[in-house]
């Protein structure tokens, strides 16, 4: 099997996967917030509200996936759609927002005017919630993770914390009659809810804005162990999107000959690809070596 068809493979396998866990999430949203309205339980809508939350993150790493794997370069899209998912990923955490505020201002009337709470059918519900979560990790987990289903993976492990304290505050209500423990899980869940959105705003603005998502001083220490490289002159590291980055190196190394010029250039994009995972690495390079300089003169290598 080629790389490109080890690629592919992975490709399709890890659309297939994640459009499976979207499915199971968005079944998943659609039942507790119907018995969350129902039920009378604003911690379970906070739940379902999580759940729609990973719904919209998998589809948007289905969506990376599937940009990867159909949509190729042009001419005058030379990277192809890539920017697509930190874009989709800004918005995803933009709407949000909206989703905590209702949910805060719900949880604050349930403080005011509490109400009677179905707790044995908002157990049920929440450990049917519990139960995606176990299904989307077992789904993940079959064979070797990309990077979009790793990521998808542990979040879906901290993601069963909201389906248990659901269920915890039930309990208490169910046996103690204190309702006040809804609204405060509620709150609870919006906090888990907004720290995810503020993550993800931050690491989509980080793409947009270009930040290095690797330390450039560590990529110059590794460039500058290359033998023949005499000194790094400039570096530049971005991303496009959360799996693929861009590097551009400018070096002076001791290269007598073409050959050992092309050697040098080779091996800097190999250790940027095997340490750092950077996929696209353009080198330039400058020589002080006279007979690097003559064979350049006369065309010869």
């Amino acid at each position: 099997m080629t790389g490109d068809d080890h690629t592919h493979g992975s490709g399709e396998r890890s659309v297939r996967t994640l459009g499976l866990v979207a499915g199971i999430n968005i079944v998943g949203f659609i039942i507790e917030l119907i018995g969350g309205l129902a039920f009378g339980s604003v911690a379970l809508l906070g739940d379902a509200f999580h759940m729609l939350f990973d719904a919209l993150a998998y589809i948007l790493a289905l969506g990376a996936a599937l940009v990867a794997s159909r949509v190729e370069p042009t001419g005058q899209w030379s990277y192809g759609l890539q920017r697509i998912e930190p874009t989709a990923a800004f918005l995803n955490g933009v709407l949000l927002v909206p989703m905590v505020l209702f949910l805060v201002y719900e949880s604050y009337e349930r403080y005011l005017s509490p109400v009677t709470i179905n707790t044995d059918m908002t157990i049920l519900l929440a450990t049917g919630g519990l139960l995606v979560n176990f299904g989307s990790v077992y789904v993940l987990q079959g064979g070797e993770m990309t990077l979009n289903e790793r990521g998808a993976y542990y979040h879906l492990i901290g993601d069963t914390g909201a389906s248990i304290a659901v269920i915890v505050s039930m309990l208490v209500i169910k046996f103690t009659g204190l309702t006040i423990v809804d609204p405060i899980t509620a709150i609870f869940i919006a906090v888990v809810i907004i720290w995810s959105a503020v993550k993800v705003l931050r690491e989509s603005t980080a793409i947009f804005f270009q930040k290095s998502p690797v330390s450039i001083e560590e990529v110059r220490d590794v460039i500058g162990a290359i033998d023949g490289v005499d000194r790094v002159e400039d570096v530049h590291i971005w991303s496009l999107s959360s799996v693929l980055l861009v590097a551009t190196v400018h070096l002076v190394d001791t290269a007598e000959t073409v050959k050992q010029r092309d050697q040098i250039k080779e091996q800097v994009n190999e250790r940027l690809h095997d340490k750092f995972d950077i996929d696209h690495v353009t080198v330039d390079a400058v020589s002080s070596g006279r007979e690097y300089a003559r064979q350049v003169a006369h065309g010869n290598e």
